[in-house]
């Protein structure tokens, strides 16, 4: 484990998310609420790292999702969307190499997430109005992902949800 890894951890007091595995830390939860109760707005700092291990298993989301960079090395978002077709998104720092510094993962869309070759960890950020709740969030499991999208088999074995597939009723970030 790189030193800055556990100085990081420590900082921003990260701990694991249920299910979905990433470290993080909620920044933000909007006291105003929607029509429905949940809160207008959402917002958390994560790590993905080599060592402890942490990544994005597949989930999808009810609301569209921004991802920001803050620092470390390049990650790789891997989406899946409605529509059948998939895509890779390649995030970090080096806008001139096509990293993407910001981007917004459209509601609806399977995404998970993970440090590409040669990286050691990257710090991001996530916001979400509507904010982040246990309900609106989904996983699946990896046969039905690979039922939709067969080319992207190897990702979806990879990065599928092992284990608990629902978070605690009533958890936000």
């Amino acid at each position: 484990m790189t030193a800055d890894v556990p100085a990081l951890i420590a900082h921003f007091g990260l701990k694991p998310l249920p299910v979905e595995g990433t470290l993080y830390v909620n920044t933000y939860l909007s006291a105003a609420r929607t029509a429905f109760g949940d809160p207008a707005g959402t917002a958390i700092v994560g790590l993905f790292a080599r060592e402890p291990r942490s990544y994005s298993c597949f989930h999808r989301l009810a609301g569209d999702e921004i991802w920001h960079v803050y620092g470390g090395d390049p990650f790789r978002l891997i989406l899946l969307h409605e529509d059948g077709t998939s895509e890779d998104v390649l995030m970090g720092g080096d806008v001139h190499a096509g990293q993407r510094v910001q981007y917004t993962v459209p509601a609806g869309t399977y995404q998970a997430g993970d440090l590409i070759d040669g990286s050691r960890y990257a710090l991001y950020g996530c916001t979400m109005t509507p904010g982040f709740t246990a309900e609106g969030f989904e996983v699946a499991t990896a046969d039905e992902l690979i039922a939709v999208w067969p080319e992207r088999a190897a990702d979806i074995a990879a990065y599928a949800v092992r284990g608990e597939h629902a978070l605690p009723p009533g958890f936000t970030v």
